[in-house]
Order: structure tokens, then sequence, then C-alpha cells
């Protein structure tokens, strides 16, 4: 090889090295940084939820997820999602989960038994009652000699507070209506056959019956709790934490609770952000991506007051829980306050 060859040869070679080099070197840094963010994260205290995958819940989880809020408030949250409620509520009664999301009776139940659990308010959407776009009933006494399916059962919240409205104006609808229980799905097919007049459901699927055309409110359920002078922004649905365990964590819950207001104030001004939740929401058709969406807004909890833990107690008293058993007011969650 002549000199010339020699120093091209060696030319290369130093350029490969080099090349070498900061490859090296940006692996390192980069394995440096991935290293460090999993230190950071490991050091963070943990919190733990069980939750619907396909739950309403879900969705707003999701987005604290993914928009890392938890991580901005101090803490990691480990998502554990389950198929169905039974499995979320064996979750937190076992302990493989610090919390799940239950609605306020489960928890009036759980304290009755000895077990009682703190409270932070998750959503206001007690349910709501539909019908055909056509249909004649638009008040609570044009229910009476209707045929009506229940979601839920007989101790359904929004049944249950639809029954008080009435006898307040003198219907009883148990003995006046034709009253059929049965599971949600079930019912929103009853009703496009024409087997019921009306459905009192869960909201959810009431704004997928919405939003699909055809189908609208009877009457909304803020209407009945002002017709029970109770507050239209009640929290029906909370996330639950055993209050031994709260107790010794309330720092916990007071950063996952400021992550909730952090993920519902984007939601709520940020539309675009519901378009990675769709899958989540079961890929609807945009009619009823609109109706959940604005469905989950509107049921955005105020924060708790004296006053509407006063009205939980008085809904939870009309729901057949005797005045002195109801929940105490310490285990209502009140944002810090």
């Amino acid at each position: 090889m002549d000199q010339q060859q020699t120093t091209t040869a060696n030319r290369s070679g130093s350029r490969i090295l080099r090349a070498a080099s900061a490859c090296l070197i940006s692996l390192a840094f980069t394995v440096c940084a991935s290293g460090g963010a999993a230190a950071a994260t490991s050091a963070l205290p943990t919190l733990t939820i069980s939750v619907l995958q396909f739950g309403t819940a879900h969705w707003e989880l999701d987005h604290l997820k993914h928009r890392e809020l938890d991580h901005r408030n101090g803490y990691d949250l480990v998502l554990k999602p389950v198929a169905n409620l039974s499995a979320s509520r064996l979750a937190v009664t076992s302990g493989s989960s610090d919390g799940a999301v239950a609605d306020l009776l489960w928890a009036q139940a759980r304290y009755e038994a000895g077990s009682p659990y703190l409270y932070v308010p998750f959503s206001s959407q007690i349910g709501d009652i539909v019908v055909a776009e056509g249909s004649t009933i638009d008040s609570v006494d044009d229910l009476a000699g209707k045929r009506i399916g229940v979601a839920g059962g007989p101790d359904s919240k929004g049944w249950i507070l639809l029954q008080n409205v009435a006898a307040k104006q003198g219907v009883n609808l148990a003995v006046s209506a034709d009253v059929q229980y049965a599971a949600p799905p079930l019912l929103s097919q009853a009703l496009k056959r024409g087997r019921v007049d009306a459905i009192v459901t869960y909201w959810h699927f009431a704004a997928r019956l919405k939003g699909s055309g055809g189908w609208r409110s009877a009457f909304g359920m803020a209407d009945l709790l002002e017709a029970m002078d109770l507050d239209t922004n009640l929290p029906v649905l909370g996330y639950v934490f055993p209050a031994g365990w709260a107790g010794k964590h309330a720092s916990l819950i007071e950063r996952f609770s400021q992550s909730l207001n952090d993920t519902k104030t984007e939601l709520a001004g940020h539309s675009e952000y519901w378009q990675r939740l769709r899958p989540l929401m079961g890929n609807p058709s945009d009619g009823v991506f609109e109706a959940l969406r604005k469905g989950f807004l509107v049921g955005t909890p105020s924060l708790l007051t004296e006053s509407r833990i006063g009205d939980l107690h008085h809904l939870l008293e009309l729901t057949g829980t005797e005045a002195g058993s109801v929940m105490p007011e310490e285990l209502f969650y009140r944002g810090g306050q």
C-alpha cells in the first residue's frame, strides 16, 4: 500500500472512530436520562386505582396519566383496569388497590357494615329519563299508566328519586305504572323496540341513545333534585379509599384530588384532548361522541360544602338510610378545605 492509500485509510478510520464515540456518548446520555426518569418516578409515592376498563372514570384517569398530571403533583398513579364492577369493588375491599370508583349508596353500605371509606367526589351524573323523540311524556305525572324500564333495580337512586317526586304530586308510580327492571343495554333495546315507553337509566347509556338520534330526555334529573329541595350538583359517584388508609396518606389523597381538578380543567378547556380518548369510549359516531363528552363535563361536581354534604345526607335518607346512620361529614373529602 503506498503512502497516499495509507493516509486515506487512516482518515477513514478516524472518522469511523469519531462516529462510534459519538454514538456511545449519545447512548450513554440516553441510558442515563431514562434511568434518571425511572429513578425519579420510583421515588414518588404510588397510588393504585381499580377502574372499569370502559367506565367513564377511565376517561379522565387515562388523560391524567397521559399528561403526567400525577407526576406534576408529586405522585405516581397506577391504574388497574378490571372487567366489571364486582371486580373493582373486590380490589379495593381486599387491599389489592388503594381506591376504586363507587356510588354513594355503596359507600354508605360499607359505613353501616363497619368499614368506612373516604369519599372523593367524581361525578354528579345521577342518570336520565329517556323517551322517544315523539313521545308525549314531558313530566313526572305523564308516567302514570306507562311502561317504565328501570336500570339498577328497585334501589336505583334515580328511580327512588323519581318515585319521591311523583309521590309529592300524588302519583304512586309503583302502582300506577308497569315497571320492569333490567340491565341498561337491555333497557335501551327494549325502548328501541317499543316494549317500554320510558327508561330510567345511567347517563352514559342515555347519552348513547340521544346522540344516535330519535331519543330525548323526558325531563332532567336536576329537575327532580330541585323538586326535592336538593342541590342539583351533588356528587353521587366518587373515588373511595379505606378511611384508615386514607388517614395515613392524607397528603397523597390531596395530590390525587389536585391532579383530578387539573384533569377536569384540561378536558373542559381543550376538546382536542377527547379525540385520543375515543377508543376508550367505544369509538362512537360523532353524535354519540359529542353527547358523551358533554354529558361527562356536565357531571363535573362542585367542591363539597357543609350544605352539599347535608343534601347528600338527605339523599341517603330518601333512599332508606336512617337519619342517625348516615356517613359522617368527615368521610366526605372537601378538597383540602
